[in-house]
């Protein structure tokens, strides 16, 4: 596992799916779409999260 850890708020989730399009082995969504955090990146799947992150149009992902 990297050193990136996935963070989100689920609450001002707006269901875009945008994360589950560039990380769909780390996010997914349920039922209602919000966002679900799958699992936390290994160092080859850390730009597929960055991407995530920054194409969340609610901003509601955080890498740290």
């Amino acid at each position: 596992m990297s050193g990136v850890k996935i963070t989100v708020e689920r609450d001002r989730c707006i269901g875009a799916g945008q994360c589950v399009l560039n990380a769909p082995e780390l996010f997914d969504q349920d039922d209602e779409g919000t966002v679900v955090v799958l699992e936390q990146p290994s160092p080859e799947q850390e730009p597929a999260a960055r991407a995530a992150e920054h194409a969340c149009p609610a901003r509601v992902i955080t890498l740290t």
